[in-house]
């Protein structure tokens, strides 16, 4: 049997990303794919201490530790949710759609870890068949998670958000990854994202 497609969405807080992969995933339903939406941090025991310390429940003394801690904390939560749920549900030909993969650890994680390290603890994670990068600027995402009315996370600070939207942009040029990702105008209405997510995928899978 062919194997599926992975398709990750990505892109800084506020970007829209859960919004977005719930419509793919209905738009999708609809045209008769089999299709999966998952996201990380997973469900998995892994992914509960990843939320637990993006919440601040759980901390370190030594902040440049913590980042390090967490970043593996990332890497095997990815790991347990492709054995658990992502291969095997490839392995059906069905499509996978996660709201967030591998390149959030490039782009999140890389601030305070040397990138190259947070690319080989993740090396066994495979590149999406297609990232689609939500893109807008971090001012506009910032507004949009003010706009939640509920508690930030570690990452949802205007400066960092900035920082982070740098590197998505960075990954997004480099010749490795390039040609799997495409940048999606996130500042648009929903409508008109959810129509140019849609376009792009079909013309993939």
């Amino acid at each position: 049997m062919k194997r599926g497609k992975l398709i990750a969405l990505e892109g800084i807080d506020g970007s829209g990303t859960t919004t977005q992969a719930k419509l793919l995933f209905r738009a999708l339903k609809e045209r008769g794919h089999k299709v999966l939406l998952t996201s990380e941090p997973s469900r998995g025991p892994a992914g509960r201490l990843v939320r637990d310390y993006l919440q601040g429940r759980y901390r370190l003394a030594d902040a440049r530790l913590g980042a390090s801690v967490l970043a593996l904390l990332f890497a095997a939560d990815r790991l347990e949710h492709l054995g658990r749920e992502l291969n095997p549900w490839l392995a059906t030909g069905g499509i996978v759609l996660t709201d967030r993969y591998l390149f959030s650890s490039l782009a999140y994680q890389s601030l305070a870890c040397d990138p190259d390290w947070v690319e080989t603890i993740n090396r066994h994670a495979p590149l999406p068949d297609l990232t689609l990068l939500l893109d807008l600027p971090a001012t506009v995402a910032f507004q949009r998670v003010n706009q939640r009315g509920v508690e930030r996370d570690l990452f949802e600070k205007l400066e960092l958000q900035k920082r982070i939207r740098r590197n998505y942009l960075r990954l997004a040029q480099n010749p490795r990854y390039r040609r799997g990702i495409i940048v999606v105008d996130a500042a648009s209405p929903i409508k008109k994202v959810s129509e140019d997510i849609l376009n792009s995928v079909l013309a993939r899978i």
